[in-house]
């Protein structure tokens, strides 16, 4: 197959670095704030997470698209990411399940991707300097008049992206993880579900991965998802088991619905799991306050763990809980960030609710952390 016409792109931060590339993906200018991922793999459940809303990710991994897209593997409907930055870019995937290459893929959603960069160089700007906006162009080649674009656009913090992201009606989702996909479980045996009762959970969408409401219906879930706005009462009506508290983009303090929501059916005492902005949004019902990383935890390789427990985490989140804001009386650390000491769990002392800021679906990732949907479904069978 031969190669494009190169076309060339341009990369500006906002503290006026420039990188020069080439074009992969769509021919647009896009301004977001410039992140890094650390995984050797799973580009297309990072392009489509939801929790990517208004971000351009670079991913450290040298080689982009070598196994291609394919429907089965998004999180979403559609690439969440403002735009992507590679080392090598594969415009020719080899693998059994593709349908489509990664180019063509950006291509058809207007998301815009510059390659020929030194990712190594900017990952260690960003982490020294912390994440910054910055945008990719196809059309606008001058740094400058690129970089008042950048120094225009507002600030991850502050702001509510899950109104962008979440559903804008309810629906029901009944299907579990693909049928050799599955994890190692106890519960769950070679795709098929093996429960003797069902479980009606309502899932508060801030932005939630398609694995994780996979995760729940093989876990003998009946999953109805609601839009962010969604106030308890309303929640209440569906006579749930379980809430869960899905995982989003942006300042979790910014979503101040989202928020007084879990403060109500905090009052409830139903069984409540929150998973990444869940986890903060859980904690600022509880009365803590969250505060913004340097430059944040993206990756599958992150060590969380407690009293000599370790799991190797998938994580992506911007924020974290200040432990110094928990109300200790009522709630208590359960996991921690090994690599930086941060908060990466909690659990209510007498309430059968729990949160993480990791992945515990994370599809391809560890699968350390699938015992938490076990530990959900147990706490609404005791609850009953």
């Amino acid at each position: 197959m031969p190669l494009p016409d190169k076309i060339p792109a341009l990369l500006v931060l906002a503290d006026g670095t420039s990188y020069r590339g080439w074009s992969f993906g769509a021919t647009e200018t896009k301004i977001g704030e410039v992140v890094f991922n650390t995984g050797m793999t799973g580009y297309q459940e990072v392009l489509t997470d939801p929790s990517y809303c208004g971000q351009i990710v670079i991913f450290t991994y040298p080689e982009l698209g070598n196994t291609g897209i394919n429907l089965e593997d998004e999180e979403s409907n559609r690439p969440q990411v403002q735009g992507a930055i590679a080392r090598n870019i594969c415009y020719s995937p080899s693998n059994w399940r593709s349908t489509q290459s990664l180019p063509d893929y950006l291509n058809r959603h207007q998301i815009p991707g510059i390659y020929g960069v030194d990712t190594r160089a900017l990952t260690r700007k960003i982490r020294t300097l912390g994440a910054m906006n910055g945008g990719i162009s196809t059309s606008i080649l001058d740094e400058g008049e690129l970089l008042e674009q950048v120094l225009a656009a507002p600030s991850m913090a502050g702001l509510n992206l899950a109104r962008q992201v979440s559903t804008p009606t309810v629906y029901e989702w009944t299907d579990a993880t693909i049928p050799g996909w599955e994890f190692n479980s106890e519960s769950v045996a070679n795709g098929e579900e093996c429960f003797e009762e069902s479980f009606t959970v309502v899932a508060l969408d801030f932005g939630v991965k398609r694995n994780i409401l996979r995760r729940l219906a093989s876990h003998g879930c009946r999953v109805i998802v609601v839009p962010v706005d969604t106030p308890a009462e309303e929640i209440l009506k569906y006579n749930p088991d379980g809430i869960f508290l899905s995982n989003g983009p942006g300042d979790p303090a910014a979503v101040t619905e989202g928020i007084e929501t879990a403060k109500t059916l905090l009052q409830t005492k139903k069984p409540i799991f929150g998973i990444c902005m869940g986890h903060q949004i859980l904690g600022h019902a509880l009365g803590a306050e969250t505060y913004k990383l340097k430059f944040g935890h993206r990756g599958l390789n992150q060590p969380a763990g407690l009293q000599q427990k370790v799991e190797i985490t998938s994580q992506n989140h911007s924020f974290a809980i200040n432990p110094d804001s928990l109300p200790t009386t009522m709630v208590e650390i359960s996991h921690l960030n090994l690599n930086d000491g941060t908060v990466a769990g909690l659990r209510h002392k007498s309430l059968p609710i729990f949160s993480v800021q990791y992945h515990p679906e994370a599809s391809p990732g560890p699968h350390d952390a699938d015992y938490l949907f076990e530990q959900f479904v147990q706490a609404m069978r005791t609850a009953r």
